[in-house]
């Protein structure tokens, strides 16, 4: 089979750890009979020094045509460090979100029994913790109406839902829930916010209808606790986008690294597989960067096109290459570290 794959590497260790994914996916097709046609655009900082924008026109275009979107990294510290640009590489990312229909970040949290160690939290915390955090992404505060008053000494930003909305990233969760232990935590503020009590009430009538699936309410802040005092309590979780936001990064250092972590952004027009981590401008051009997380991101990409087997052979090299010690320096301690490219030809050697 072919398969069309449009391909952002973006900025930082972007191209690096994208790269290595393409060799993993390049085998698979080689193992497998299937042929991935990778094409190549730009976005974020990339994007802004070579067109002027952080979402081109011709990268929405390419995204468009293609079965899936393989994505790197945004983020540039030129940006980061400059609070009066007009144009930044993540509003990139805002945009392609939207123009996509990207309304749900899907993260897997797993632990790897290997690199427990690693873990913040105590081994009998996190060993078997497995769950997986449902983000809405196209609606919330980060979309809502926001300013500045004339004088400046005021600010607002405009936090909305539709029942819609709601409805759309219930159905995906519950979806998930359903395929893995029947069990749905639905995050908000309800005590306090209209938006987290529409989110309550949509949630509530919508339960009626998944009476296999046991469904539980928890307030944002209450669930922030949990996450670290029982991660393994937890199946899959749904919320919105703010509170969605930190509670995945909250959730990712669980592993004992981000580079472990892949993710998904599933939209109307096509999905997103990214890794979790940022750009880590300080790492690009090192060969040092952890690409894990982008070659499991690969695997769940793999997912989406009905290649089952494919991404249960990525998945099944990725635990090999931990239990082998085949790892990057972020997780490496006093053994080998292996470059980024290196990781990525052992996974495409050993597939």
């Amino acid at each position: 089979m072919k398969f069309k794959i449009a391909t952002l590497p973006g900025d930082g260790i972007g191209p690096e750890i994208v790269d290595q994914a393409i060799k993993v996916m390049k085998a698979v097709g080689k193992k497998f009979d299937h042929e991935f046609e990778f094409n190549f655009a730009v976005t974020g900082a990339a994007a802004i020094d070579e067109v002027g924008e952080p979402y081109p026109e011709a990268t929405h275009k390419i995204c468009l045509e293609s079965d899936a979107v393989l994505f790197g990294a945004i983020g540039d510290p030129k940006y980061d460090n400059d609070p009066s640009a007009k144009v930044r590489p993540e509003q990139g990312l805002l945009k392609m979100r939207k123009q996509l229909g990207l309304y749900a970040n899907i993260r897997p949290v797993t632990t790897f029994p290997s690199l427990l160690h690693k873990s913040p939290l105590r081994k009998d915390i996190v060993e078997g913790a497995d769950f997986v955090v449902v983000r809405e992404l196209t609606g919330g505060i980060y979309f809502g109406g926001k300013g500045r008053s004339e004088d400046l000494k005021s600010a607002f930003d405009n936090c909305e839902y539709s029942t819609e909305e709601v409805e759309r990233i219930l159905k995906l969760a519950y979806d998930y829930a359903g395929k893995r232990n029947k069990r749905l935590t639905v995050v908000d503020k309800a005590n306090v916010l209209a938006t987290s009590r529409l989110w309550r009430e949509v949630a509530q009538r919508m339960e009626k209808d998944y009476e296999n699936i046991e469904t539980d309410y928890m307030f944002v802040d209450n669930a922030a606790m949990q996450l670290i005092q029982w991660p393994k309590k937890f199946d899959v979780m749904v919320t919105e986008n703010m509170f969605g936001d930190i509670l995945s990064d909250e959730a990712s250092v669980i592993t004992g690294s981000l580079g472990l972590l892949p993710s998904a952004s599933v939209g109307k027009e096509t999905s997103v597989f990214e890794p979790i981590h940022g750009s880590y401008p300080q790492a690009a051009g090192k060969d040092i960067a952890n690409p894990v997380a982008t070659v499991l991101s690969a695997a769940m990409l793999l997912e989406s096109l009905d290649l089952l087997e494919e991404a249960k052979a990525v998945r099944d090299v990725v635990n090999r290459s931990l239990d082998q010690d085949v790892v990057t320096e972020d997780i490496a301690g006093d053994k080998k570290a292996y470059k980024t490219s290196e990781v990525g030809d052992w996974l495409a050697a050993n597939l």
